[in-house]
């Protein structure tokens, strides 16, 4: 049974079945899920615990062995099984097809994944998972969604804040959701129940982003500039590698690139997103970003990456040579604005 993260309240307060999944990316919200789960399994008597993780070493035999063992006490046991890959590979997907054919009734499992990508979602062992467990799929929290989902967290300590304060606090904690969570827990120590006022959020918030140079590839696509000078400058200012930074972008424009020229030639965009497996926030971006930017700009700005990563190389003569991180951010600007 596949279940939204939001109504697993009601399904543990109606029943506690036998396997939980878990499959996400956002690390804060799947650990609330698999709080929630314990702290039921335990209010019903599964006072025993064993934890397992698949790393290279694993033997998949300690999962089965664990199903079959009785606990030492008599009690009810929870198993956790965390895959941090994703990829339990050919004796990991026929263990866990056996196991879920074969689950004890003193026993309880969960199962935690990091977000599966389209081919792997199509795995037998995760059909085998999602036909027996109660199964979890929680979506990353984009950084358009990041003031709202603030806001209700605010709202579940008595709080509210107007919308400068709310974009205030997505802005500084941006790609870091667990960031996030401590910051308003911060200010609902910090002040009363009631509404915040923007000098009090900005007061108590800390500058705690995470910026990544794939999400920098975001907001290129997106056209959003102002955001993608504030990332440019907090991975300048975190000491990140530019060649990594360049990359990231060069590789964007390649794929807009080949995008538009396989539109070109009448092949429909969703066959060509398909087949350069672009998926998720990614793809919907996607078609705006090439109504946005013309082939004349991306062909110009490829070669503009090219004198850019000269210039990370000190191939260009000190006089030509220039700001890099400034260059970095005159290609990115170039596609974002079209």
């Amino acid at each position: 049974m596949q279940l939204r993260a939001e109504a697993l309240d009601g399904q543990l307060a109606k029943s506690l079945a036998p396997l939980y999944v878990i499959t996400s990316d956002e690390h804060l919200l799947a650990l609330e899920a698999a709080d929630k789960i314990r702290r039921t399994a335990r209010a019903q008597g599964f006072s025993e615990r064993d934890v397992l993780t698949v790393e290279r070493s694993f033997k998949w035999g300690q999962l089965l062995a664990a199903n079959q063992e009785l606990s030492l006490f008599g009690d009810k046991k929870l198993i956790e099984l965390r895959i941090p890959t994703g990829k339990p590979g050919k004796d990991g997907g026929a263990a866990l097809q056996a196991y879920v054919k074969d689950l004890s009734p003193d026993n309880l499992t969960i199962i935690t994944l990091p977000k599966l990508d389209w081919q792997t979602a199509k795995a037998a062992w995760v059909g085998a998972l999602q036909q027996a467990a109660v199964y979890i799929e929680i979506p990353n929290v984009e950084r358009a969604q990041l003031p709202n989902w603030i806001s209700l967290r605010l709202s579940m300590q008595g709080q509210s804040a107007d919308r400068q304060s709310l974009d205030f606090i997505a802005d500084r904690v941006e790609g870091n959701l667990l960031a996030a969570h401590q910051e308003i827990q911060k200010l609902g120590l910090l002040h009363e129940p009631g509404k915040l006022t923007y000098e009090q959020v900005h007061d108590a918030v800390l500058n705690v982003a995470r910026y990544d140079v794939f999400k920098l590839s975001e907001a290129m696509l997106g056209g959003d500039v102002a955001r993608l000078v504030r990332m440019l400058e907090g991975l300048k200012g975190e000491g990140e590698a530019l060649p990594l930074v360049l990359w990231a972008v060069s590789e964007e424009i390649r794929t807009l690139l080949k995008l538009k020229a396989g539109m070109a030639q009448g092949r429909p965009l969703g066959a060509l997103l398909k087949e350069h497996r672009i998926w998720g926030p990614r793809e919907r971006m996607m078609e705006p970003a090439l109504r946005r930017v013309s082939l004349g700009t991306l062909e110009a700005a490829l070669q503009q990456g090219a004198q850019v990563d000269r210039m990370v190389k000190g191939l260009r003569a000190k006089a030509y040579a220039g700001d890099q991180w400034d260059a970095m951010l005159q290609l990115a600007l170039k596609v974002a604005r079209g």
